[in-house]
Order: structure tokens, then C-alpha cells, then sequence
């Protein structure tokens, strides 16, 4: 059995953008993964609302993925596979952050996998790096002075997570154009873009490993 880690936000641990309870298993995109690739795959799922990737945040305390992160690979290995989905929250305003710093602190996740030996017989696990999706219209929304700017910065991450992906030598998924933010707060995914998004990831995993 292959394992898969997904190591994200919010947005992995399935925050609704209603502001309702989270969905379940079956409808976060980790567990539609799951499904779609199907036996012989063991995906496990590390989403946290308002991780960074290398980042503290001062209202938040424990959201520097890159803190938790070689924990949570000791935690879980042998992985074959860790899928990176975090950024997002880095758009922030108080951390003034542009999307090639962004991608650079994506990056250093990356290296962290690669450094952690926490693949089968203590090999380096493959990455996926994805690249989050941009923010939706933020005017008006509950989070539209936290992530002021954002919007316009987010529409950059695309770029700058695949110069890193090319630099690290890791699989790499653009989500612009493949997941659309809700327009509800701008930031969270409705139901149909975690359907989308496993479906996609699991075509991706599938070719990586085939």
C-alpha cells in the first residue's frame, strides 16, 4: 500500500466558506483522493486553519508548517507521497509578504520532505507542490481587511511556485483555473472545487506513479 500525506490550511482540513461546520470526510478533497484512487492507497490527511508554511502569525499560535511538518513526516512514514498545499494564509497583510517570498517559503517545505527520510527503507518521499488557487473578490467579506492585497498577489503564485517546483526538481499543480475560491469569503472552497481538486490531484498521483 502506497501512502499519501496532505499537508495543508484550511482549505485541506475542510473549512466551509458559509462559515458552517466542515465537511466531512467524503466531501474534503483529501477524502475524494482517497476515493478516486482507490485500493491500494492509504491518504492521510494534516489540514490546519491558518497554517503558513514558514511563517508565525501573532494571532495565532502553532501555524508555522514549517515547525510542524518534520514531526509530522516522523509521525506518518513511510510516505511514499506528500502533497504541499499552503500559502494562502501568507497573503495576510500584516506579513507584507509578495508571491516570490511566498513560493520561497513553499520551497523550504519542499526541502524539508526531501531532508526527512521519511520514505520507504528511509528514502526521500516524492513532493507534489501545489500551487493555491487565486483569492476570489474580497470586498465585503469577513476577510477582506486581513487579506488586503491580497487578490492581486495571489494571481502570482502560479508563476512563482513553478520556478520553484523546476528549481527543486519536485511534480508541481497549478490549482489556478482547475479551483475557483467561493465569492462567499473569497478564500474557502464550496463543495464542487474538492470534488474537482481530488479528482485532479488523483489523476496527477496516478501519473506520477505509474
Amino acid at each position: 500500500m502506497k501512502h499519501v500525506l496532505c499537508f495543508g490550511d484550511s482549505n485541506t482540513h475542510g473549512a466551509n466558506p458559509d462559515g458552517g461546520p466542515r465537511f466531512d470526510l467524503s466531501t474534503r478533497w483529501p477524502g475524494v483522493l482517497r476515493r478516486e484512487l482507490g485500493e491500494g492507497w492509504w491518504v492521510i490527511e494534516e489540514g490546519c486553519g491558518g497554517r503558513t508554511t514558514v511563517l508565525e502569525d501573532p494571532t495565532e499560535a502553532h501555524r508555522n508548517g514549517s515547525l510542524y511538518l518534520p514531526a509530522c513526516l516522523s509521525s506518518h512514514k513511510p510516505l511514499d507521497l506528500v502533497i504541499l498545499l499552503l500559502g494562502t494564509n501568507d497573503l495576510k497583510h500584516f506579513f507584507g509578504l509578495n508571491a516570490a517570498e511566498i513560493a520561497r517559503g513553499a520551497g523550504s517545505l519542499v526541502d524539508l520532505c526531501r531532508e526527512s527520510q521519511a520514505g520507504p527503507d528511509g528514502a526521500t518521499p516524492r513532493v507534489l507542490l501545489l500551487a493555491p488557487p487565486p483569492l476570489a473578490p474580497l470586498l465585503g467579506t469577513r476577510y477582506g481587511e486581513m487579506f488586503a492585497g491580497g487578490e492581486e498577489k495571489s494571481r502570482q503564485l502560479g508563476r512563482e511556485y513553478a520556478s520553484i517546483a523546476r528549481d527543486k526538481g519536485c511534480d508541481f499543480l497549478d490549482l489556478e483555473g482547475i479551483v475557483r475560491s467561493s465569492p462567499l469569503d473569497g478564500i474557502h472552497w464550496e463543495t464542487a472545487e474538492h470534488a474537482k481538486l481530488g479528482r485532479v490531484v488523483a489523476e496527477a498521483v496516478g501519473r506520477m506513479f505509474s
